[in-house]
């Protein structure tokens, strides 16, 4: 019942519990009629030790197999790709200073996390990916990752898996990343795609994308268990405001041999899960929230998933466009205007 009332709260824009036992207060008949706290609502300080209390993992298991029944629903006769990275959760402090990092998996087809896996600290992603990934089912996908991934052992697992990569690579990486920026000077491009120039939140963009075949470029490639393909991306921004120019040069490796335009593509869906990330922050204040306890700020960071999963599964199963075309924010707002707008939009789920 709490769990309930707690999911129905943050989809009707209720952020502290003490907003989300305010909406049960006022819609308590309701709940009732439901089967729901037939002994009236709990404390608020009932509602903390409850969150306190939950498995963690076992919280996140649960959405996970929630997701997977959607996602086979939603994308099972095409080719997903699988975004991770961590999130830092601001509201929530070790004895020393740190957050803790939550690292999900989210599938941009079906637009909801997958799974999810913590860790201390930002380092630790090396640990924690592996893991994630033994809880997923990404044969035929494509994962893509930040350079944090760009080990060994994760990209043996991903292959391990029969999936494809497209991962970030940086200075973690140091031999690798300079060679192939030395390297790639002197070496033509298999493909080339282009795109823009093209005016978007205020600057001038354009992109390049250029692919190269490691087989060559990469010396020790034998360790990375195959052949590899190198993507550059080469990006160009102009800020209207004051006509200041940027460059930036970005490198990736992946075990696709497919078309510039297509890896271009990948690269920047990838982002989708950083969007995810801006509406835990922004429409559901994930940051805003202090948790003292790390397992009540993960059950927080597993239920607020579940809702953006809620949202995003709606927004599948709608046939008109505008319905689709909705932003988290607004649809929120819509259910904030009365318990009626909830229940119609669950039972049309």
């Amino acid at each position: 019942d709490i769990l309930m009332l707690v999911i129905l709260g943050r989809l009707s824009k209720c952020i502290t519990r003490a907003e989300i036992l305010q909406f049960g207060k006022r819609h308590l008949k309701r709940l009732q009629s439901k089967g729901l706290f037939p002994y009236g609502l709990p404390s608020e300080a009932t509602l903390c030790r409850v969150f306190q209390s939950i498995d963690d993992e076992k919280m996140a298991d649960r959405m996970s197999a929630f997701a997977e029944v959607f996602r086979k629903e939603i994308s099972a006769s095409a080719t997903d790709i699988i975004c991770i990275v961590g999130k830092a959760m601001r509201g929530t402090l070790y004895d020393n200073g740190r957050n803790p990092n939550i690292v999900s998996a989210y599938s941009l087809r079906s637009s909801f996390t997958l799974a999810t896996d913590v860790c201390k600290e930002k380092s630790n992603e090396i640990k924690s990916v592996p893991r994630l990934l033994d809880k997923l089912d990404v044969s035929g996908c494509v994962v893509t990752a930040d350079a944090m991934s760009c080990q060994k052992g994760i990209i043996d697992k991903i292959r391990g898996k029969g999936s494809d990569f497209v991962i970030e690579l940086k200075a973690n990486q140091r031999s690798l990343r300079y060679g192939l920026e030395d390297s790639i000077k002197a070496t033509t491009p298999t493909d080339i795609y282009k795109e823009g120039p093209y005016l978007e939140h205020g600057r001038i963009e354009s992109r390049v994308c250029r692919i190269f075949r490691g087989e060559e470029l990469i010396a020790d490639r034998e360790k990375w268990n195959g052949n590899l393909t190198v993507i550059e991306i080469l990006t160009s921004t102009e800020k209207k405001s004051d006509g200041r120019s940027t460059s930036e040069q970005r490198l990736y490796i992946s075990s696709l041999d497919s078309s510039a335009e297509r890896l271009s593509q990948i690269t920047k869906q990838h982002w989708a899960i950083e969007s995810m990330h801006w509406d835990l922050d922004r429409n559901l204040r994930q940051d805003s929230i202090k948790r003292k306890a790390e397992r009540a700020a993960r059950n927080l960071d597993t239920i607020q998933r579940m809702v953006l999963a809620l949202i995003a599964v709606w927004k599948n199963r709608r046939k008109k466009i505008s319905d689709k075309q909705k932003g988290t924010a607004q649809i929120i707002r819509e259910l904030a205007v009365s318990f009626t707008n909830v229940l119609h939009f669950l039972a049309q789920k």
